[in-house]
């Protein structure tokens, strides 16, 4: 089977190549069971050679990406685990989207290391693929990170965030049918997990640059915070920035 919740964010939050170049950055959620021949094929067609696979230690599987890599696929763990005190903590008072927002940013802030990773991951060469276990949350903080570093408007950050939504259901029915334990049976309808936590609200991701921006002045900052020098911004944006490959081309032939 094809990976769920699959996009080029470029496609959809830049269709007119003002900001992104398409084709290299995509995200998901994890293979559901696993990559497989048609999953390896996927990646190829889109022309991605490296994963980045941000879950904890305790959702991953090497088998997973097995496949990929016999195939050439660079596989990188970043793990953000998603638990720990602090982040318990937040879980258990989350009320609102914009609590969501704040969850996300104390989830990067606790994993620098591995934000860090993710980023010089992202600014090697050839297509990318970002995913954690939904392909929403980890997966949607980091994507919002890298899209910011582009130029992309924070209107446009926002929506490809909530185009997750139109996935949620085939999401948590594969995340269910791996780890019941981990969404408290979501097909027998017995839902402990916050509300804004089974969604992907608009007003979280809004909430989450917003405190990025107040307490670090813009997500650069927050990568200086968590370790990401300048050269690894200005590699990943030579890369991904629309208007790169022409540019390029020119310097060429010139």
């Amino acid at each position: 089977m094809s990976l769920v919740n699959f996009r080029d964010p470029a496609v959809l939050a830049d269709p007119g190549a003002r900001w992104v170049r398409p084709g290299v950055l995509h995200r998901s959620a994890q293979p559901f069971p696993a990559a497989d021949a048609a999953i390896v094929e996927q990646l190829r067609t889109a022309g991605i050679l490296t994963v980045i696979d941000l879950r904890g230690d305790a959702e991953a599987d090497a088998a997973d990406w097995a496949a990929a890599r016999a195939d050439g696929v660079d596989v990188v763990a970043a793990r953000i685990q998603p638990t720990g005190e602090a982040l318990d903590a937040a879980m258990r008072a989350m009320t609102t989207d914009e609590d969501l927002g704040a969850f996300y940013l104390l989830m990067a802030e606790s994993a620098p290391a591995a934000v860090k990773l993710a980023v010089e991951a992202a600014a090697r060469p050839g297509g990318l693929l970002l995913h954690c276990a939904a392909g929403k949350d980890r997966t949607g903080f980091l994507t919002a990170i890298l899209l910011d570093l582009l130029g992309v408007p924070a209107e446009e950050i926002v929506a490809d965030y909530a185009r997750t939504n139109a996935a949620l259901t085939q999401i948590f029915e594969g995340l269910a049918e791996r780890n019941r334990n981990a969404l408290n049976d979501y097909q027998a309808g017995s839902l402990t997990v916050p509300r804004p936590l089974l969604e992907a609200p608009a007003g979280a991701m809004a909430a989450f640059l917003e405190l990025v921006n107040a307490r670090y002045g813009g997500t650069e900052g927050l990568l200086a915070h968590c370790g990401v020098d300048a050269a690894t911004v200005q590699a990943f944006r030579a890369k991904a920035a629309a208007g790169t490959a022409a540019e390029q081309s020119a310097e060429v032939t010139a």
